[in-house]
């Protein structure tokens, strides 16, 4: 009979949970990663590409905002245009915030958290962004009742220990729409109802102060200014609802499916703390690259738009390295896991991971049996 497990309450219970301690598979890793980039012209951070991919990011959003609130006269054309800002918003939040937030756009702390809160000018905020996936997504990694982006409510079911209602049997269908439509639940709602609850969702965790509380209401101002308070003074009220609908629901279920194609899946696991212990049995870095699977590595416009993110295995291994150098990590990383026999796993197409998602999905949602 599958356990429901309930989320912790606060950090210092979360912080109790800890994994096994590192093996010779992690020290040598990490050897030949750092000697890489000494016997190497690469850098890890301040990446001459990841300035250029920044420029171009936040021009062509510019460019595209401007077209549609001012040139676009036919439906066809500012439907498009709706569909490629989603898509640069996008682009902006995996490439320039998340390698803001990892601190592995740059070697400056400044640079760093300049390009995080690029994440608050475009609806969603920076802090408790961080908290949740950079603490408890990338440490403990489909860890029921830790990692959070497990936690659909009761929505949906992701994880075996997640309680099951009879819908769920319908949830591969319907989730699709549920991660269209998670960003504007985000932007309008969570950030502000965490920031009035003291809460990260569930979990007990301090509001913004200082300037981080100035980074929060300046970037929600920014950001209610362009989406609605400027599109209004020269377009209908419903004009301008139909083009914010369709520009977030193409950045949510394009945001949704990349952040579920790595872990979300069948060749995972989805372990429930143990709480007799408070011991993970395998070393951190095993166990992330057992639980994350790669998507087409190969194909480079995908890792370019992604910012990487289909090298979920080196991204989670060395966060604080910038994306622009997955690729030329990955055989090193792929290398070593052969070497002590860690399970190294990719699929081979978009495709297929897709796929995998939605057999998951199916899995989860029949009713769990009672023994």
């Amino acid at each position: 009979m599958t356990q429901t497990v309930s989320p912790p309450p606060n950090l210092e219970s979360i912080k109790k949970l800890k994994f096994a301690p590192n093996t010779e598979f992690r020290i040598i890793l990490t050897k030949r990663i750092e000697a890489f980039f000494e016997t190497t012209e690469s850098q890890k951070q301040d990446c001459p590409q990841m300035y250029l991919k920044t420029v171009f990011f936040i021009l062509s959003l510019i460019a595209a905002y401007v077209s549609l609130i001012f040139l676009a006269k036919q439906w066809w054309q500012a439907l498009s245009l709706s569909i490629v800002i989603g898509l640069l918003i996008v682009g902006i939040g995996f490439n320039i915030q998340h390698d803001g937030s990892h601190n592995s756009y740059s070697a400056s702390p400044f640079v760093n958290k300049l390009m995080a809160i690029t994440m608050d000018f475009i609806g969603f905020s920076s802090y408790y962004w961080k908290i949740g996936h950079t603490v408890l997504h990338h440490k403990y990694v489909n860890v029921t009742g830790y990692d959070q982006d497990l936690d659909f409510g009761i929505l949906a079911r992701k994880a075996p220990s997640q309680p099951w209602f009879q819908y769920h049997h319908w949830q591969h269908y319907y989730i699709w729409l549920l991660y269209g439509l998670y960003t504007i639940e985000w932007s309008l709602i969570s950030d502000f109802r965490n920031l009035l609850t003291g809460k990260f969702y569930d979990l007990d965790y301090p509001r913004p102060k200082g300037i981080n509380l100035i980074i929060f209401v300046v970037g929600k101002v920014v950001f209610l200014t362009f989406a609605f308070a400027i599109p209004l003074m020269f377009h209908s009220l419903w004009n301008v609802l139909w083009c914010y609908g369709v520009i977030e629901f193409t950045a949510g279920i394009v945001r949704g499916v990349i952040c579920v194609l790595a872990h979300e899946v069948e060749e995972v696991t989805f372990p429930t703390p143990p709480a007799e212990t408070d011991i993970v049995n395998s070393e951190w870095a095993i166990y992330q690259i057992e639980n994350t699977v790669n998507f087409p590595s190969h194909n480079r416009l995908l890792a370019w738009f992604l910012g990487g993110l289909n090298f979920q295995i080196e991204h989670h291994l060395f966060p604080h390295i910038c994306h622009i150098n997955y690729p030329l990590i990955a055989p090193l990383v792929k290398e070593t896991c052969q070497e002590f026999g860690v399970k190294y796993q990719t699929h081979k197409s978009i495709g297929d991971a897709l796929l995998s998602h939605f057999r998951w999905l199916r899995c989860l949602g029949q009713k769990p049996v009672k023994l």
